[in-house]
């Protein structure tokens, strides 16, 4: 089992960036495959982005390729989201999972989850 705590987010303006961090328990992390979601005020939890268990894949939603960037420390047990480019529409609480089976952007694909860390984009 794994608990999950991210930080990082905050409120920035249109343009600029954001890190974030997930911070892992247990000795088991470098087996997990983690994925980064979002969810806005009224809309469905989504996709942004997910890393092997190892970190030598990543995948992204369309929405964020080319701004966002995943990667891992396994001996830090942490896993980051590098948000550049920041746009409005990426306002949303930001949540990391993750799970041993499979790299999946379906929510139901992860079994632990943090509490979420807020990231506001002002116009």
């Amino acid at each position: 089992q794994v608990q999950l705590v991210e930080s990082g987010g905050g409120l920035v303006q249109a343009g600029g960036s954001l890190r974030l961090s997930c911070a892992a328990s247990g000795r088991t992390f470098r087996s997990y495959i983690m994925g980064w979601f979002r969810q806005a005020p009224g809309k469905e939890r989504e996709f942004v982005a997910a890393i092997s268990s190892s970190g030598g894949s990543t995948y992204y939603a369309d929405s964020v390729k080319g701004r966002f960037t995943i990667s891992r420390d396994n001996a830090k047990n942490t896993v980051y989201l590098q948000m550049n480019s920041l746009k409005p529409a990426d306002t949303a609480v930001y949540y990391c999972a993750g799970n041993r089976q499979v790299v999946a952007a379906t929510p139901r694909a992860y079994d632990y989850w943090g509490q979420g860390t807020q990231v506001t984009v002002s116009s």
